[in-house]
């Protein structure tokens, strides 16, 4: 029981991240789930098989609220399948004693790259006058989702900075179309494990656990989303996958405990500097945001109050030429009035 409650906050937890960040909901969950020593394909086969119901909850509520391009969906999500059948097939192949720090390797790189991703390198801008095409999106895809079968995770860490590192694609559109495409990758990695493990490869109960975790997070992470910022989010994220895959690749090489301690406390004492790191970062784009907007609003006003001073001046302008020109008529119209009783008098009635 206590163990079916640990995942069922796995996958709460790592559904939060995912919400927030469009990524690393896999990355997170099997991290996790190797930490308490499932089966690295069992693990990988399980967190897919959830995937199937959070990416579809997920990529629903990305649609409801027009967060989805599903142009790139389809460029980038069937070639994703493609290598996620690929990947569940390659691992279901190899042992555990092999799966195990290949699939540790690749979480602590994917883990390097998040914490380096949101501690130090802000979001490019977005020029969406150029679309984005299958020859960027189906290499993306296909090698993000291989990665995200052998993995255990991968799809978002390696789709979503591509896409906003792309320029091409406003963030929000980023994370809907990432984490919407991800459904067709869940279900090609599921059916590759099905066919290399069998139904035995599947553990329901984990499954179970993780998807009911994740449905209760979802309309959360919408909340967090909000409040949280990214970057610091990233970095404590980051900072997780790196120490926890750190921790079992060293416990499978079997190192000395003063080893273990040595290089755990340096990965604490980096992800502390990486966490003030990215605070500090975040501190300074809300601050210079706000230089911003009061730039613009200060210029805003001052272009209405040259506006109105323009308006102004017009309406004196016109006020002076309506004078004038009722002075210049006035004139023409007594002339007028004089010359109406000679004209009478020249041409009596006869």
């Amino acid at each position: 029981m206590q163990t079916l409650v640990l995942l069922a906050l796995v996958g709460l937890g790592a559904q939060l991240v995912d919400g927030a960040l469009g990524m690393a909901y896999g990355v997170t969950s099997t991290t996790l789930l190797l930490a308490i020593g499932a089966n690295p394909a069992a693990a990988s086969a399980s967190v897919h098989l959830a995937e199937i119901g959070t990416t579809l909850a997920s990529g629903a509520s990305h649609w409801r609220f027009g967060n989805v391009d599903w142009k790139v969906v389809r460029r980038i999500g069937i070639p994703g399948a493609i290598g996620a059948f690929a990947g569940a097939t390659f691992l279901s192949s190899l042992s555990t004693d092999v799966a195990k720090p290949i699939m540790s390797w690749i979480l602590l790189g994917l883990g390097v790259y998040i914490l380096i991703r949101f501690t130090a390198r802000a979001l490019p801008k977005v020029d969406t006058s150029r679309p984005l095409r299958s020859r960027f999106l189906a290499p993306v895809g296909l090698v993000g989702g291989f990665l995200d079968a052998t993995g255990g995770g991968g799809w978002g860490p390696v789709g979503t900075p591509a896409l906003l590192a792309s320029g091409r694609i406003e963030p929000r559109k980023v994370i809907g179309s990432i984490d919407t495409s991800e459904f067709l990758v869940a279900v090609a990695a599921s059916i590759g494990f099905f066919i290399g493990l069998g139904s035995e490869g599947f553990d329901l109960t984990w499954v179970g656990a993780l998807l009911l975790g994740g449905l209760i997070a979802a309309p959360i992470a919408a909340w967090l989303v909000r409040k949280m910022p990214a970057r610091l989010l990233g970095s404590l994220v980051g900072g997780i996958i790196v120490f926890t895959n750190t921790r079992t690749l060293l416990i499978g090489w079997e190192a000395s405990g003063t080893v273990t301690a040595w290089v755990l406390g340096s990965i604490a004492v980096i992800w502390v500097a990486a966490v003030a790191i990215a605070w500090t970062e975040h501190r300074k784009e809300v601050a210079k945001a706000a230089r911003e907007a009061e730039s613009t609003e200060q210029a805003t006003d001052a272009a209405s109050a040259a506006q109105t001073e323009r308006d102004a001046a017009a309406g004196h302008e016109a006020a002076d030429a309506d004078a004038v020109s009722g002075e210049a008529s006035a004139p023409a119209t007594a002339d007028a009035s004089d010359r109406e009783p000679v004209a009478a008098a020249e041409h009596p009635e006869r």
